[in-house]
């Protein structure tokens, strides 16, 4: 039987023209780098300080979908190496909303933990002004009012998968407890690790003398002038690596201590911007909680004191019907005083807790928004060029 039916009848194959081998070379490449890019792993861009020192602005990294297991593309129909805007353009969207695909994940190596350095989609990026981009939609609408802001800026919504890329640490995973006080975090009533990399605020006392600034930069502060906050103190980010090492700056510096931006009790200066925006509660930047992490299977009693907390995950995240009436709470027009979590959330915080907008701002992130372990920067360089050290290095 001649299974080469397709040949000419001298035997040989008709000869492809370069333009036709190279389109589909090109062809079989995107389709390749797209299914890498998709289920195995992406590569990502720092763009902010939020995790410093761990990670840096301008650090370039591979962020790992095989860890968690692959998400399956809730939002199929888009352009390739894209995400959610077209090349060259302010606007246009790089995707078609004209099918949608329910959340789904492929089996993985292990769970989000806790301490993970997790690359995930903005919770609050469900509604966007485009103006903004850079701001959370529901921060300008406390700040601005709805009706300017609608009337001031495009506004439009995305789709899960589409919303903007985060990176955070993992604090609290679900069903844990966190409370922040003085600017320590607790998990479930223990002390959090510290990353020795992370920054913080400290406030360091010198005699009046003027630190050595060539020190101070082969340390690695940014702000080596500090922030003068009067009486010869200063405010510096640090490492705790740090901390010892200033320490022995003598006579020039006297002490330093942790740096407390708020008492516990004391409204940050926009006292709504705290998760769950209940001014009542006094929270803070450096004071919060405590605060229950929703866990996929859980039974919760609802209530007046707890609904502010678990209102967007009921009727945003996990696509209900919430209303409030009568002084109760109906769930798909059915009367209830409980609900029960379908999905895992986690509680994330950058490693610059100073200088870090995260779950102490917009509150939960749902499991379906995850997207992968950040596993190796692959690239970085700063204002003197490509930081060799940092080539290669796993993310801890």
């Amino acid at each position: 039987m001649n299974l080469a039916f397709w040949r000419k009848k001298d035997g040989q194959q008709k000869k492809k023209s370069p333009l036709r081998e190279w389109i589909d070379a090109a062809v079989f490449a995107i389709i390749a780098a797209t299914l890498i890019r998709t289920f195995i792993f992406e590569a990502y861009t720092i763009p902010t300080p939020s995790m410093e020192k761990t990670l840096l602005v301008n650090d370039f990294l591979f962020v790992s979908k095989i860890s968690y297991g692959p998400r399956v593309p809730m939002t199929p129909l888009a352009v390739p190496f894209t995400h959610h805007t077209l090349p060259f353009t302010k606007y246009s969207k790089a995707y078609s909303e004209a099918v949608q695909w329910k959340y789904r994940r492929w089996w993985g190596f292990t769970d989000v933990k806790r301490n993970d350095v997790v690359v995930f989609n903005f919770p609050e990026g469900d509604t966007v002004a485009l103006e903004k981009q850079d701001q959370s939609y529901y921060a300008l609408v406390r700040a601005e009012g709805r009706e300017k802001v609608w009337q001031d800026y495009k506004v439009t919504s995305r789709p899960v998968d589409k919303r903007e890329n985060y990176i955070k640490r993992c604090i609290a995973i679900g069903g844990d407890s966190v409370k922040m006080i003085n600017t320590v975090v607790y998990v479930n009533g223990q002390p959090a690790p510290v990353p020795p990399q992370s920054e913080h605020m400290y406030i360091v006392t010198t005699s009046g003398s003027e630190l050595n600034r060539t020190r101070l930069e082969e340390m690695g502060v940014d702000n080596i002038d500090g922030s003068f906050v009067g009486n010869n103190n200063f405010v510096y980010n640090l490492t705790t690596e740090n901390v010892p090492v200033l320490q022995q700056m003598k006579p020039a510096v006297v002490n330093v201590q942790p740096y407390l931006r708020y008492e516990p009790g004391v409204a940050e200066p926009n006292p709504d911007s705290m998760f769950p925006h209940d001014t009542a509660l006094g929270w803070n930047g450096d004071n919060f909680g405590p605060i229950w992490v929703p866990k996929k299977g859980a039974t919760i009693k609802l209530s007046a004191s707890n609904i502010a907390f678990y209102r967007r995950i009921i009727g945003v995240y996990e696509g209900n019907t919430l209303e409030e009436k009568n002084g109760g709470f109906y769930v798909n027009g059915q009367a209830t005083d409980q609900y029960t979590f379908k999905m895992n959330y986690y509680w994330m915080m950058g490693d610059n807790r100073n200088n870090s907008l995260d779950s102490r701002y917009w509150g939960f992130v749902p499991e379906d928004h995850v997207v992968g372990k950040a596993w190796l920067i692959w690239m970085s360089y700063g204002k003197d060029g490509i930081r060799w050290s940092r080539l290669f290095r796993g993310i801890h």
